[in-house]
């Protein structure tokens, strides 16, 4: 038996926002950049302009300070009207890691110009030599010695640097 459908959890507004950047590139746009191989810039940059990749940082720093479901729907948006989120997943969750552990000085610094798209950080490091992409079972290391960490592994592909 299906559950009643539970309007404050469909996001309905949240969905007409990001619906109405992403249908300004269709299909034709689409089949462009994978001809050339190329990355979508111009809708990255839309969808930053619009506000919907700084949807994880904090308002204080630019950001929408959406939740992760929030963050989710964006995303799952982004692929119902046929876009790439894969170009955007990077830039929404990867500056999570400056949001719960970067220094204060690091926040101020990069969260207002990832927000605004000043600059972008989509870097992942997860494929290794022995686990390949599995991420629960790598081996890379990263120890606090003093007020650093020191970092012990290897990399074979690194993406957006």
């Amino acid at each position: 038996m299906f559950k009643q459908r539970n309007p404050k959890y469909e996001f309905a507004d949240l969905r007409d926002g990001v619906r109405a950047v992403v249908s300004q590139f269709d299909s034709r746009y689409w089949q462009e950049m994978d001809d050339a191989r190329a990355f979508p810039e111009a809708f990255v940059n839309a969808l930053t302009n619009a506000g919907w990749l700084s949807a994880l940082i904090p308002e204080e720093y630019g950001g929408s300070n959406l939740s992760l479901t929030e963050a989710s729907v964006v995303m799952e948006e982004i692929n119902r009207a046929g876009g790439n989120s894969g170009a955007c997943h990077g830039q929404m969750y990867v500056m999570g890691c400056i949001v719960r552990h970067g220094s204060d000085k690091q926040k101020q610094d990069l969260l207002p110009r990832i927000a605004s798209g000043e600059i972008r950080m989509q870097s992942m490091a997860v494929t290794e030599p022995t686990t390949g992409s599995d991420t629960t079972k790598l081996k890379t290391t990263a120890v606090l010695r003093g007020d650093r960490y020191v970092v012990n592994g290897q990399k074979v592909w690194t993406s957006r640097l």
